[in-house]
């Protein structure tokens, strides 16, 4: 499991009634009636399957896929 994982896992383990949320403001319906979704530039579905497949054997799994991701295009790119 990566570090991250299991930080992760870790943060998700704390029950709810734990977690100090004084700090944070109250989001009343002003701020709902006004919120925008913002959608990433750099966005891309992968199958769950593929991605736990990645993260298992991959030590970088992002950069693995984008280098494969690059090979497909650079190979397309001189083949066209």
């Amino acid at each position: 499991m990566q570090p991250l994982e299991k930080h992760l896992r870790e943060i998700d383990a704390i029950p709810d009634k734990e977690i100090d949320t004084s700090d944070i403001p109250e989001l009343d319906e002003d701020f709902w009636q006004n919120a925008k979704m913002i959608v990433p530039e750099n966005y891309l579905r992968v199958d769950p399957e593929t991605l736990e497949w990645f993260k298992v054997h991959a030590r970088d799994y992002e950069a693995d896929i984008n280098a494969i991701l690059r090979g497909y295009v650079q190979s397309h790119q001189t083949a066209g």
